[in-house]
């Protein structure tokens, strides 16, 4: 199919001429037709499937098609990181260039100062790209008003919420008119986002792109088999052995990424840290070196990882296992993507054997184990407490019921 078939205005098809772009991803395919009939759109896709321009092109379209008049708030797009927020808003910036209407695309996202957000939108804007917390600030400021929007976007609705977005949406819903369109787009759907997505679509299109073979992203995923205290060695090992040029590497705290990037600086590698405590001028100089390929390794936090959109970045490692299958899904997603191929390694220590278990059956796919020369695991697994297995939430059938806890206060309170 090309992008010709799907309806778009022509000066939205050679606009996408100019820039390049041939012929429309799946998730792009099946939700643009609706999204222009003004139908609500409930998409499933992976990150790096497409699902920017999924939603920008329908917004763009509609403004084209309006009477000329002042300047109101058209497109609403939410997005979880300040990353994230970012990159779809210079990639609607960039096909709004090529349009011969002038329309005024605004990015807003908090740690830096407002001043300038708000100043920006001055004589209002067309399309707003956001943060859900920096949004309600410059509403708070009477900065813009949200009266006039026509299209709701919820870019990685699963990660909005998981962020903690939840109570701040809902404010964001009940400034918006009754009246509107709403794009919902997410990689993953937990009970919360089900809910969210019930509350807020009417009778949506549901397009559904990441069970389709074809459109899966080439991701060889990997298990390596290591005790905990040599990872750091083995990640060493890996980039060096497999002459691996840009790496991505996932901790579980902020104290991990500073220890494993020093720890690599210290053996050679141009490594660095990225957690939440940077300043907004920090992670993006940062993003920028690796990027550029002036840093060789990013050690990150899932906290700080979330929205990074790295182009041609050749393999992630899971340095810590992430806490869910949804977590892991989004991890592995920063490699592989817009066609190209990618590798995604997993650390897996005895004691992390069972929760990886778990993931590989939440997403349907066994990894095979391997094992690396030199770096054999020698530890055997812990013997798991059902009290106190706080990683995989206790063992089924083995954790103490309601009644024999309260069998084992009764029988304390006697023996006192």
């Amino acid at each position: 199919m090309s992008f010709s078939a799907l309806g778009l205005a022509p000066p939205l098809l050679n606009a996408l001429a100019e820039i390049g772009y041939e012929a429309p991803t799946a998730i792009q395919s099946a939700s643009i037709p609706p999204a222009l009939r003004g139908e609500d759109v409930l998409g499933a896709a992976q990150t790096g499937s497409g699902k920017t321009m999924a939603f920008s092109l329908p917004v763009l379209h509609a403004l084209l098609a309006k009477k000329a008049g002042p300047r109101q708030l058209h497109g609403l797009v939410l997005a979880p990181t300040r990353e994230l927020a970012a990159q779809v808003g210079e990639a609607i910036r960039k096909l709004v260039s090529h349009l011969p209407v002038p329309l005024k695309v605004s990015i807003a996202f908090g740690g830096v100062s407002i001043n300038p957000q708000m100043m920006a939108l001055r004589g209002g804007t067309d399309i707003m790209v956001a943060t859900p917390g920096r949004l309600l600030d410059l509403v708070e400021h009477n900065a813009l008003k949200l009266d006039s929007v026509a299209t709701l976007v919820l870019d990685e609705a699963d990660k909005l919420l998981d962020m903690g977005f939840g109570e701040e949406i809902g404010r964001i819903l009940a400034l918006l008119p009754a009246r509107r369109q709403n794009l919902f787009f997410s990689a993953t759907f937990p009970a919360a986002v089900q809910e969210l997505a019930t509350r807020m679509l009417r009778q949506p299109v549901k397009v559904e792109t990441t069970a389709e073979a074809a459109q899966e992203p080439d991701i060889l995923q990997r298990a390596v088999e290591v005790d905990a205290s040599r990872r750091t060695q083995l990640l060493k090992h890996l980039i060096r052995d497999e002459k691996w040029e840009r790496v991505l590497v996932f901790v579980a705290t902020k104290y991990a990424s500073e220890h494993v990037a020093d720890k690599l600086r210290r053996n050679g590698v141009r490594a660095e840290a990225f957690h939440g405590d940077f300043s907004q001028g920090a992670r993006t100089e940062v993003l920028a070196d690796f990027k550029s390929g002036r840093l060789h390794v990013l050690v990150a936090t899932d906290v700080a990882a979330r929205g990074i959109d790295i182009a041609q970045l050749p393999v992630v490692v899971n340095y810590d296992l992430p806490r869910s299958s949804a977590d892991y899904t989004h991890r592995i997603g920063r490699t592989g993507r817009a066609g190209a191929s990618g590798t995604a390694v997993s650390f897996i220590d005895a004691d992390g054997e069972a929760h990886f278990r778990l993931i590989e059956n939440r997403q349907g796919k066994r990894v095979p184990r391997e094992r690396i020369a030199g770096f054999e695991p020698v530890l055997q697994a812990a013997a798991a407490n059902p009290a106190t297995d706080t990683l995989n939430g206790g063992i089924k059938g083995k954790r103490k019921s309601k009644k024999d806890k309260l069998r084992e206060a009764a029988a304390q309170t006697k023996t006192v």
